[in-house]
């Protein structure tokens, strides 16, 4: 089984496809994360990358798409959750076509809808693992030792862009342009809205409920 996972910055995404690893097995893929990964490794997809990276750049479409491939191939046994791409409706088309050429599909789209304010507000207050970028947020879902992951005993850290500013800006790319894709899985009746704004725990049966467990 593999899920894209939509929905705007402080949405819940990271959250969601934890549960969804311990509940189903699913393998988290952050698009961002991956990208980095093959970089610091050095694998040629990385090297290849590289450059567009450092110039502040968007990486091709293709190779990220290859990366994605290349860790579904990894994860086939259980299946992935997308996080971070398709942003546009072409690279969704790219993906689907890339995912049918080697029997692959995606199954379910799962919208994680919250109100501007909402994320704004959760966005303030979110922390990020160092070890393995395990999520965090004082306000709604704090570690039992601040400023200590729960599950790695690593530190906590906010990232450098979560500004006001800058998290506003994310936001507008967000709700101009990439929102653009529930159409796209609408119309392919594979797209399932869920509440954020709900306790965590409630929207965690719901995407369990969503995709069969």
């Amino acid at each position: 089984m593999n899920i894209i996972m939509i929905g705007a910055q402080g949405s819940g995404k990271g959250t969601q496809a934890e549960a969804l690893e311990r509940a189903k097995g699913l393998q988290p893929c952050a698009s961002g994360d991956l990208l980095r990964e093959h970089m610091a490794t050095g694998t040629p997809l990385g090297m290849e990358a590289r450059p567009y990276y450092e110039r502040g750049d968007l990486v091709p479409d293709g190779l990220v798409i290859q990366m994605i491939l290349d860790y579904i191939r990894e994860h086939s046994s259980h299946g992935i959750t997308l996080d971070g791409f398709p942003r546009t409706t072409p690279q969704a088309n790219a993906l689907d076509e890339a995912l049918r050429r080697m029997g692959q599909r995606i199954d379910h789209v799962l919208y994680l809808e919250a109100p501007r304010a909402l994320l704004l507000d959760r966005l303030g207050g979110r922390y990020i693992c160092r070890a393995h970028g395990h999520v965090w947020n004082i306000k709604t879902k704090k570690p039992q030792q601040p400023g200590i992951c729960d599950y790695d005993g690593s530190e906590l850290y906010q990232r450098s862009d979560d500004t006001p500013e800058k998290i506003a800006h994310r936001l507008d790319i967000f709700f101009n342009d990439t929102i653009k894709l529930l159409d796209f899985y609408s119309a392919q009746g594979k797209l399932t809205r869920i509440d954020a704004a709900q306790p965590i725990e409630v929207v965690t049966k719901a995407v369990l409920a969503t995709v069969g467990g």
